[in-house]
């Protein structure tokens, strides 16, 4: 009976041309949108390598001092000595790693100038993440601690210095300081806030001594043990705050910041400027869901105008069955059989469609170093919401269609 009602559903879907297209690129648009979406949010937030342990990694990307009237306030990333004598010691973490934000220096090679992204970290920074080295290996914290001249590099960077050669030993420039290339680390893309950099050399390399300001250019990462003592962690890192001295207490006396995910980090500068209190992920995440629930909905209705237009048209087709003995359930087996196909068909397109416009993205180089790839769990998600619509728009008017009187439906009696 399956192969029949295929059979039908097949001829019915090539019967009227339009209103097939129309059903198709509601269901593949709709996937297609939600898998490019999914990517992007995969490429930023996502477990991707090199921050696999991004489930149990917390960061301190801001601060904001105030002062004691709050007329005045300051937003910034951490200085670097806040985070050295307030972060570092903390001992709930497994391990705490420092950095900077990745810094514009430029590189000159042959008289030619190149702009590149280099990033200060420590060695427990190359400890916590964990990259795909091409060649060589990471620096360590003597690396950072004797302020030796090193560095690591990524492909791109060795593809415009070096070629194909190896980079291993040779000397890289880089904001006016020349190091040595010790490894060679797969690219990393520009969303990926934390480990993103051309070059990463040790942060003992810096010049000038670090500012004793609060705020700065330098953030933390913070690895718990297991996943359980990341709120253990917010509350210790929440402890050490009220320990912190002020320079000038005039001016400030007040600090505010948070351990937290970069998910949270975003949420809380979406919703509000204070980054102590609320729990704007939840917020965030709610609102993302809803937007795609309310974004699944418009094919959906889209879809029921179409079928219950289709299913009228029908009437007299259902009239001769039902005079010929075919049940209700029959007759809704057969149109339950027409939508799924559709919606199955319109899956395929949809994630062919997907594939074509992540390569598409990722060959165009917009994105510095992005490689979009499909979330297979998101693209069963949304196919599976997509099958629960097209099933449930064709159900209901094909039941009170079924349940027409055979005279009736061949009059072509609406429902």
């Amino acid at each position: 009976m399956l192969k029949n009602y295929l059979k039908i559903a097949l001829k019915v879907l090539l019967r009227r041309k339009f209103f097939t297209f129309i059903s198709l690129f509601g269901v593949s648009f709709t996937l297609v949108v939600l898998m490019v979406l999914a990517a992007f949010l995969d490429h930023i937030f996502g477990p991707l390598a090199p921050e696999k342990k991004i489930d149990r990694t917390l960061g301190v990307f801001t601060v904001r001092i105030e002062s004691p009237d709050r007329s005045s306030s300051r937003t910034s990333m951490a200085g670097y000595e806040f985070l050295d004598r307030y972060v570092r010691p903390m001992t709930t973490p497994e391990k705490v790693a420092l950095f900077t934000r990745p810094l514009t220096a430029n590189s000159y090679q042959n008289g030619q100038k190149t702009p590149l992204f280099l990033k200060r970290t420590d060695g427990v920074f190359w400890e916590i993440l964990e990259f795909e080295f091409l060649e060589g290996q990471a620096f360590t914290r003597d690396d950072d601690k004797n302020a030796n001249f090193v560095a690591v590099i990524n492909e791109a960077t060795r593809q415009k210095f070096f070629g194909s050669a190896s980079a291993l030993g040779k000397t890289i420039e880089a904001d006016g300081q020349n190091f040595r290339v010790i490894g060679v680390v797969k690219n990393v893309p520009i969303f990926r806030l934390t480990p993103f950099a051309d070059v990463w050399v040790p942060l003992g390399t810096a010049k000038g001594k670090p500012s004793d300001e609060l705020t700065g250019d330098c953030f933390a990462m913070l690895l718990a043990k297991n996943r359980s003592d990341l709120d253990k962690i917010k509350e210790e890192f929440q402890a050490q705050l009220a320990q912190v001295e002020f320079s000038d207490p005039k001016q400030f006396n007040t600090i505010i910041s948070a351990a937290e995910t970069f998910f949270e980090s975003i949420a809380r500068g979406f919703f509000s400027n204070d980054r102590s209190a609320g729990n704007y992920a939840v917020h965030l995440l709610t609102l993302l869901i809803f937007l795609m629930v309310l974004f699944m909905l418009l094919p959906t209705v889209n879809l029921v105008n179409i079928n219950i237009s289709r299913i009228m048209e029908r009437a007299s087709e259902i009239g001769i069955r039902k005079a010929f003995g075919a049940s209700s359930w029959t007759l809704v087996g057969q149109f339950v059989v027409e939508n799924v196909l559709l919606t199955l068909i319109g899956g395929v397109i949809g994630f062919v469609l997907a594939y074509l416009v992540l390569q598409i993205l990722t060959n165009s180089g917009l994105i510095q170093y992005a490689e979009f790839h499909l979330n297979y769990r998101i693209f069963f998600y949304g196919l599976a919401l997509a099958v629960f619509f097209g099933v449930f728009s064709g159900v209901y008017p094909a039941w009170k269609m079924s349940r027409l009187h055979p005279v009736a439906a061949l009059r072509g009696r609406s429902l």
